[in-house]
């Protein structure tokens, strides 16, 4: 990989998705991109990249899948869950409503959406409510992943037993594994979005969760973000980030702190 390989791999990915490669992340590039020249059967990057720049083929989507970060847990930044259930719900039941509308943009392969599901589906008092939670990522791989919603069992055992309840142990060659049951699976919609492109929903949501998504753009790009983040939340929803990314939320006069690593949109006068 030549140095003009690179910074047209870094041009491309960021043009596409918004993600700022660092000089650092050489090695890493490489390391996922061979692959794909082997799938291919290519000798050169440069062939590799001219067959990328055609946006409309396949490639171009395997592209962004190689070069997309997808690390996540089930109730990783627990304390935002405890904030869905001790002051999310309160609130909304305050307000008479029986309907939540979350979104988890950068879902990866599901685990925070079926976090956010298993969190309310455990209360019994929401049993009758109208609750969707809506998941995207740039990634068609990983969203695949999150519509199976399969698990390895050790990764459910870890999880309280009424949240356990609501997963079915695999049988035959899925020994071993567990799947969400159904009512956790309609709870969720997976749908592939790139986040510098246009939003086909318009809201409002309760809460929109973007956790260690942004800290891969570059400054301009988080703050055009958090603004149209939040002009999706109702007055007095949620928007979720990650740690590093927190005082990217000091951009919006509509936001106010919650707590770590949250903010609440404030209410319209």
């Amino acid at each position: 990989m030549t140095d003009a390989d690179f910074n047209r791999i870094r041009r491309l990915l960021k043009d596409r998705s918004g993600i700022d490669v660092g000089a650092g992340k050489r090695q890493l590039v490489y390391g996922r991109l061979t692959r794909r020249l082997r799938a291919r059967g290519l000798r050169s990057f440069n062939e590799y990249l001219a067959l990328v720049e055609d946006a409309s083929t396949d490639e171009a989507r395997f592209f962004l899948n190689s070069l997309t970060t997808n690390v996540t847990e089930l109730f990783r930044e627990e304390h935002h869950f405890d904030l869905l259930r001790e002051r999310l719900v309160p609130e909304a039941t305050a307000l008479g409503t029986r309907r939540l509308r979350i979104w988890s943009a950068g879902c990866s392969v599901g685990d925070e959406p079926y976090s956010v599901a298993l969190t309310l589906a455990a209360l019994p008092e929401l049993a009758a409510w109208d609750i969707k939670i809506l998941a995207t990522d740039i990634d068609s791989e990983v969203l695949a992943q999150g519509r199976e919603g399969v698990y390895q069992m050790d990764r459910i055992q870890k999880l309280k037993p009424n949240m356990r309840a609501l997963f079915s142990r695999g049988v035959g060659s899925k020994a071993g594994l567990a799947r969400a049951g159904d009512r956790l699976r309609s709870m969720i919609s997976f749908k592939q979005l790139n986040l510098l492109e246009d939003w086909p929903m318009s809201g409002p949501f309760d809460v929109i969760f973007c956790r260690n998504v942004i800290i891969y753009f570059d400054a301009p790009t988080k703050e055009s973000l958090v603004h149209r983040f939040t002009s999706l939340l109702r007055p007095g929803g949620y928007l979720l980030l990650g740690h590093s990314e927190s005082p990217a939320a000091g951009c919006s006069p509509l936001l106010d702190s919650a707590g770590r690593t949250a903010f609440v949109r404030k209410a319209i006068r």
